[in-house]
């Protein structure tokens, strides 16, 4: 009777787990948290075990699960790393921003596609790996994630990782460009927070806009 009563218990998760996954569009990712209202966390576990073995489900990382997209030539689509680590900010309720090689790839300055994502975080310190790729959150003060604009933030940590005085005038145009499309009030809030440098930089994208405004 008890091996009876385990036994639907089991199929009981894993229906309640399938029926969520299946409400979800293609490319959806999942985390175990996700589940857990169905049951304790290794009985959830083994549910989302059993939904990858029946291709339900496909695993991207430890406690990261993803229902793919398909697409009708390229066939199943794996979610982007970049999407792994915006869900886990949103899942954790903690800012990221993108820093150091990943930024300036973001903006068009570097064509390099680099292998380790490298976010600054409220949140907790962690390193992911993705396949062969690796996201990594390093703790910081929040000063460091002051900034309101995504893209003037943006623009603010690749500026960084340039270096001052090391920008060139092309680097400087495809900045201001990418600048020009920030909302105006967050521009002006970011530019009061960034270094002395990279305040004129910004600052010409601001004047630009008001210009623009004006005209």
């Amino acid at each position: 009777m008890r091996q009876n009563t385990f036994i639907k218990m089991a199929e009981s998760i894993d229906d309640r787990v399938l029926q969520k996954i299946k409400k979800a569009k293609r490319g959806s990712l999942f985390f175990t948290e996700d589940f857990q209202r169905f049951g304790t966390t290794k009985a959830v576990s083994k549910a989302l075990e059993r939904s990858v073995d029946a291709h339900e489900l496909t695993r991207v990382s430890r406690g990261i699960y993803s229902r793919l997209e398909k697409d009708p030539i390229l066939g199943e689509l794996r979610p982007a790393t970049e999407a792994i680590a915006i869900a886990i900010a949103k899942r954790d309720k903690a800012r990221i921003v993108a820093t150091g090689a990943l930024a300036l790839n973001a903006l068009g300055l570097s064509t390099q596609v680099p292998m380790n994502l490298v976010y600054l975080t409220d949140g907790t310190a962690r390193k992911i790996t993705i396949g062969n790729r690796i996201i990594l959150f390093k703790k910081t003060a929040p000063k460091n994630l002051s900034a309101i604009g995504k893209i003037s933030s943006l623009c603010i940590q690749a500026l960084k990782e340039i270096g001052k005085d090391k920008a060139t005038d092309k680097e400087k145009e495809i900045i201001i460009k990418h600048l020009k499309k920030e909302e105006p009030s967050r521009l002006a809030h970011d530019i009061r927070l960034a270094p002395e440098w990279i305040r004129q930089i910004m600052s010409a994208a601001l004047s630009n806009t008001n210009d623009e405004q004006v005209a």
